[in-house]
């Protein structure tokens, strides 16, 4: 089976990184699940996902604890710290908690860094399947800003080994979802780690189990999309996304360039949505504990800039006590329905005060307009002369009009539109 055949949608979920940092604990997650299961997953949301150092029993917060002792099973394999995920007592990893989040009709996803712990390679430790050890498979190739790993040589048929060995642990737990870290984009070594990334691919695919990739961070480059296509799900167009409007501001042109990969199992990802309440244990972007700095205008213009290109949706705030307008704008039905339906997607026009998306499906056509300016402004004339004599539903307000001339958008605010037949 190919990576081709599933995820025929962007996928939609939690992530517990712009609100916990490394330091999400069990019960954590089991409430954001519970939560998603009950309210979201109508609408298609059902990954949920445990970001970064799952297996550091001190982890606390966006800061790392550098070389600190990580739990590690006798191959080499990072596992679940068991004073943040009792469930994993025993050996049986994220298993248990694996199988709650299914029994509520959900998926379950995990953070990996790319490449093996330095610790399995100081100790030189056991690799699954071979006499040879950690020692002998690991590259010098590190992250600029985590300590835990050092890289794979994957040209050496053990170090596919090693990747092999894990993607069969992650497969026993019922993983559906890795997100692969520091392998999309490297500062230090320029483009993405390309080997390992069809490393992981193989090993995947080995296991028979349906799991999506996503790789981090970005920007990954557009010149590798082709590889990143025919071998990942999901892969990073920024660098960490936070709510400052500068980061939104770019993100209009990372889509613009992409557009032309998005298909079914490749969705060029926008990163999280840093909304509703975040940055509980989290104090990168600015934050520490806050509701998001984001405007509501910016707000309907980063869903409808997300739908509209069909980047995946992976809410970076907290569910439990999310708010009735965040809430509104992860269960709009037509949002929702023109998000999951579109066959194609691409900027039809900009200038200094809007840009304008255009979009169809199998049946509709739809406009996605954004106010980039610094105020209110009328639809340009382009977009008053595509909707001329048309008939058309505005899908945040849920409302159809029949006349675009004294339309104004916010400041940084975006709309939907959808062409009625």
């Amino acid at each position: 089976m190919s990576h081709l055949d599933f995820a025929k949608t962007p996928p939609m979920g939690w992530n517990s990184w712009d609100c916990y940092g490394a330091s999400v604990r069990e019960d954590e997650v089991r409430a954001h699940a519970d939560f998603m299961a009950e309210n979201l997953k109508e609408y298609g949301w059902e990954y949920v996902v445990v970001d970064i150092q799952w297996s550091e029993p001190e982890a606390d917060s966006t800061w790392y604890h550098a070389f600190y002792p990580l739990c590690m099973d006798e191959y080499s394999r990072l596992i679940p710290a068991e004073n943040r995920f009792p469930s994993a007592a025993n050996g049986v990893g994220f298993k248990a908690l694996g199988d709650y989040i299914h029994d509520k009709g959900l998926k379950f996803g995990i953070h990996i860094m790319r490449g093996i712990p330095r610790q399995a390679v100081h100790q030189n430790t056991p690799i699954k399947g071979t006499d040879l050890r950690a020692r002998d498979i690991a590259e010098n190739n590190i992250c600029p800003w985590n300590s835990d790993m050092y890289g794979v040589n994957v040209d050496k048929p053990e170090g596919q080994l090693y990747y092999d060995s894990l993607m069969e642990l992650y497969a026993s737990w019922g993983v559906d979802f890795i997100k692969v870290d520091d392998i999309a984009n490297s500062y230090l070594y320029g483009g993405g780690h390309l080997k390992e990334i069809a490393a992981i691919r193989k090993a995947i695919d080995k296991t028979g189990r349906e799991i999506v990739l996503s790789l981090s961070p970005g920007p990954a480059k557009v010149h590798e999309g082709w590889f990143l296509q025919d071998n990942a799900n999901m892969w990073r167009m920024t660098d960490d996304f936070w709510d400052h409007w500068d980061a939104l501001y770019v993100m209009f042109d990372r889509c613009a360039e992409w557009a032309p990969f998005v298909r079914p199992g490749n969705w060029p990802d926008c990163d999280m949505l840093p909304l509703g309440h975040i940055g509980i244990r989290a104090h990168d972007g600015g934050g520490g504990d806050n509701w998001t700095r984001f405007t509501k205008d910016e707000q309907y213009l980063l869903m409808s800039l997300w739908t509209i290109f069909q980047s995946p949706l992976m809410y970076g705030g907290t569910l439990p006590d999310i708010d009735d307008f965040t809430l509104s704008l992860f269960t709009n039905k037509a949002v929702m329905e023109m998000y999951h339906s579109l066959t194609s997607r691409r900027q039809l026009y900009r200038d200094e005060q809007f840009i304008i998306w255009e979009a169809t499906s199998a049946d509709d056509k739809y406009y996605g307009v954004f106010n980039v300016s610094e105020a209110a402004a009328e639809l340009p004339a382009v977009l008053k002369e595509l909707l001329d004599g048309e008939s058309y539903t505005d899908l945040w307000a849920n409302q159809e009009l029949a006349k675009a001339d004294a339309m104004t958008v916010n400041s940084h605010g975006g709309r939907l539109f959808k062409v009625v037949k």
